[in-house]
């Protein structure tokens, strides 16, 4: 994407009738349409994978809700105590929905941080479209994917114990 931007940066800045391809009366608008053509080609696969991370972030936020509604139900049969009591073969009730909390709020955020960075992106913008990949790569920080780990290796952990 950041080559495409620079292409068509440069492609605005030329003046074609003061160069030799002055004799190809319609390459600008060619290479422009083309040019363009393949940031909708990106966008496009950005949207599919955007597509694919929205799916996820629903089913995810989906497994969340169905978990403490069923917690609510069954709160006042297992108490407050019990909830909040955690051994060292079994985390508390509390631990396991923070982590499905915490889950949820990373898929959230990591999907509405992409959707608002595509967003900004316009043929016409180059500087957006330029720095799309390092936006991109940013969004999905280290400490997020620690998280998701790390919450993984904690169920993991628990249920390699049983």
């Amino acid at each position: 994407m950041r080559s495409l931007g620079e292409q068509l940066q440069s492609c605005s800045k030329v003046h074609f009738k003061n160069t030799p391809l002055q004799g190809f009366p319609e390459l600008e608008q060619r290479l422009r349409y083309k040019l363009i053509q393949a940031v909708e080609t990106v966008l496009g696969k950005l949207g599919e994978k955007m597509s694919v991370l929205q799916t996820v972030r629903d089913a995810v936020s989906n497994q969340v809700a169905t978990v403490f509604q069923q917690y609510e139900q069954h709160a006042d049969t297992i108490g407050l105590s019990a909830s909040i009591e955690r051994s060292s073969l079994a985390p508390s009730v509390a631990d396991m929905l923070e982590w499905l909390q915490d889950i949820d709020r990373f898929y959230r955020n990591q999907f509405l941080k992409r959707k608002l960075l595509l967003q900004t992106i316009k043929p016409d913008n180059f500087s957006h479209m330029q720095a799309l990949p390092q936006s991109w790569n940013r969004v999905s920080t280290q400490k997020g994917q620690e998280l998701i780990q790390d919450t993984l290796m904690k169920v993991s952990f628990f249920m390699d114990s049983h």
